[in-house]
């Protein structure tokens, strides 16, 4: 079976309770996410005993806000859209991606999954030598790309093929916006809130590595072929790690059905778990797979 045919066989209501949204599960995870955050940074701003412990996880939870703006272009995590907007804005602010321009990058991956012709996070070769690996996982490819596509859309007219004629202008507009905000926390950064280089900057370099080894799993070593439950791994890990990322480690399952709302694809997955063909064990067991197929 592949995946056309599992969605063709879901009835109205299965269909209905998979997609329904709702604000009140978003809100709480977010609500304790930004908790968490906030109560790292208050710890570390304050230079409280080994403050500096809590750089890596603070980090680590500002760099899987891509997991949260990945959702909002969806626009699944929150019923009412005026949250998934805001939330979006605010995790593409954090972690410099900008919101609109992504969205049309993130459809063309959906719709041209694993597609090496048309799927535009092909264009960026996966890690093929140990030192490609260590480069790619490093995250600092990333920051680079994202800074200058950022200048890019705020000072060119965009020519990326996924982007439609009316969404030109939206981008270099949303990333003109983008770069005068970058400019004030700068400036404030100089002025003396040094909070800002130790709750941020630093953070978000160490947390960067550990969002590449996940995200590497989503795709990485699938075959290109057409069918979501070959071209996309869906990774059974414990609940931290699902926490972080919103319930995406069921990636087959978002990718099958990404209409389906983060807090409702544990029940998409006990619907199609047993015609998954791409999983792995943990991210540590897929990374092992993967260094020891390029280092054989």
């Amino acid at each position: 079976m592949d995946h056309k045919t599992f969605l063709s066989q879901l009835d109205t209501d299965q269909r209905a309770s998979l997609t329904e949204k709702r604000d009140a599960p978003a809100l709480i995870h977010l609500g304790l996410y930004w908790s968490v955050m906030i109560g790292l940074g208050l710890y570390i701003v304050s230079g409280l005993p080994m403050w500096w412990i809590l750089l890596l996880p603070l980090g680590i939870m500002i760099a899987f806000h891509f997991t949260l703006l990945h959702e909002t272009v969806h626009s699944t995590p929150f019923k009412t859209e005026i949250l998934n907007k805001i939330t979006g804005r605010i995790s593409s602010l954090i972690i410099i991606l900008p919101m609109d321009w992504f969205r049309y990058f993130h459809l063309a991956h959906h719709r041209y999954t694993n597609d090496p012709d048309k799927d535009p996070e092909l264009k960026s070769d996966k890690p093929e030598t140990l030192g490609q690996y260590l480069w790619h996982i490093s995250g600092l490819p990333i920051w680079s790309g994202n800074i200058r596509k950022l200048i890019k859309n705020a000072t060119r007219a965009n020519n990326d093929p996924y982007v439609p004629a009316k969404g030109k202008d939206k981008i270099r507009k949303e990333a003109r916006v983008m770069l005068a905000l970058y400019t004030l926390i700068i400036i404030a950064a100089l002025l003396g809130n040094i909070w800002i280089f130790w709750c941020w900057i630093v953070p978000s370099l160490l947390g960067q590595p550990f969002l590449r080894l996940y995200l590497l799993a989503e795709h990485g070593r699938c075959p290109p072929v057409a069918n979501m439950f070959e071209n996309t791994r869906t990774t059974f890990t414990n609940r931290i790690v699902r926490f972080l990322a919103w319930n995406m480690p069921y990636h087959i399952e978002h990718h099958t059905y990404p209409s389906v709302p983060f807090h409702k694809l544990p029940a998409l997955h006990d619907l199609v778990k047993e015609e998954l063909r791409v999983t792995s064990n943990g991210y540590v067991e897929f990374n092992k797979k993967y260094v020891e197929g390029i280092t054989s």
